[in-house]
């Protein structure tokens, strides 16, 4: 009779409104504006894992540097204290390889990119990823060309001469600077509108919508449409919070994270445009002489080469042939 009740009251129980499972909460956190690639990213995962799995999670999204830099953020996910964040210069540090996507002028336009990214080099790019930064990449998608705000305007090589420029780390693009002229110098992005104020650098280099969200064309008054390198960002999940997921969230996940390729790299785009447009209404907006420059910096190619083979930029060359 007493197991007869205590059934019944759990059955009743469970019937309760307020006795549904609690939603798993994931965090996402990156350290750009709600303005940017990596935001709409965030958004459209989250979506596509709600139309797979109504109810089950919670996502919260943490732009802007909330839980802390890129460098923080990986070490939140390596200790399983945060569930996902959308990086990018800790997953192309990760491996000497990866410092591919620091290559100037390596892509010649968004389909180029998508066609190299999501073909057959992904997964030893996810791979090296992985192997890294102790996380699991969940996908690989746009952070934007980059461009160089300046108090002059960039056209040719001889205007990079002397300039200090805020770069956010990258041996190879580093390197790439140091070719041109320039005097790269490492600033956290949360830095740099005080250091271009001040002086302590005279140019930034980063994708339009980041100079637009930060609003550097207060204290910059001129961008360059370099788009000298491409920057990927990576949808990673921390290890710990991926092990604990059940087969079908994990099937899920991996879903959203494919089927938002597409409507994320056209998102990018507007994104870009739209921030070049607002910077234009505050500062001069210029072309380069590309071939100047890629004549310039030819040396880091052959350097590239020696240390990792031509594997993957040969395959990333066949990808702009297809």
């Amino acid at each position: 009779m007493k197991q007869t009740l205590l059934a019944t009251a759990l059955a009743a129980l469970v019937l309760l409104p307020g006795a549904a499972l609690a939603q798993q909460v994931v965090r996402i956190a990156y350290v750009t504006a709600e303005n940017s690639p990596q935001a709409s990213q965030a958004r459209l995962f989250a979506e596509q894992v709600e139309a797979r799995l109504p109810g089950a999670f919670e996502f919260r999204f943490f732009p802007s540097a909330q839980l802390g830099n890129e460098q923080a953020t990986l070490e939140q996910l390596q200790l399983g204290t945060l569930e996902m964040g959308n990086l990018v210069t800790p997953m192309t540090e990760a491996d000497d390889r990866l410092g591919i996507f620091d290559l100037p002028w390596l892509f010649e336009d968004r389909a180029h990119v998508q066609r190299a990214i999501t073909g057959d080099l992904k997964s030893e790019i996810v791979g090296a990823a992985e192997a890294g930064t102790s996380t699991k990449v969940l996908g690989i998608y746009e952070n934007g060309f980059r461009h160089v705000m300046s108090p002059v305007a960039i056209t040719t090589p001889a205007d990079m001469e002397g300039l200090k420029i805020r770069l956010p780390g990258g041996q190879v693009r580093q390197e790439v600077f140091r070719m041109l002229g320039a005097n790269p110098t490492p600033i956290d992005w949360s830095e740099v509108y005080t250091a271009l104020q001040t002086g302590v650098v005279d140019g930034a280099e980063a994708a339009a919508y980041g100079f637009a969200g930060s609003k550097l064309y207060q204290v910059s008054d001129h961008l360059s449409l370099t788009a000298h390198n491409y920057a990927p960002s990576f949808l990673v999940a921390s290890q710990t919070f991926w092990s604990g997921l059940s087969d079908e969230a994990k099937t899920a996940f991996a879903e959203a994270a494919e089927v938002i390729i597409e409507p994320s790299f056209e998102e990018a785009a507007t994104q870009d445009q739209i921030a070049i447009d607002e910077i234009a209404t505050e500062a001069a907006v210029n072309e380069i002489d590309f071939i100047a420059f890629q004549a310039a910096v030819q040396p880091v190619y052959d350097d590239y080469i020696a240390e990792n083979g031509s594997e993957w930029l040969d395959a990333i060359r066949a990808a702009q042939a297809e």
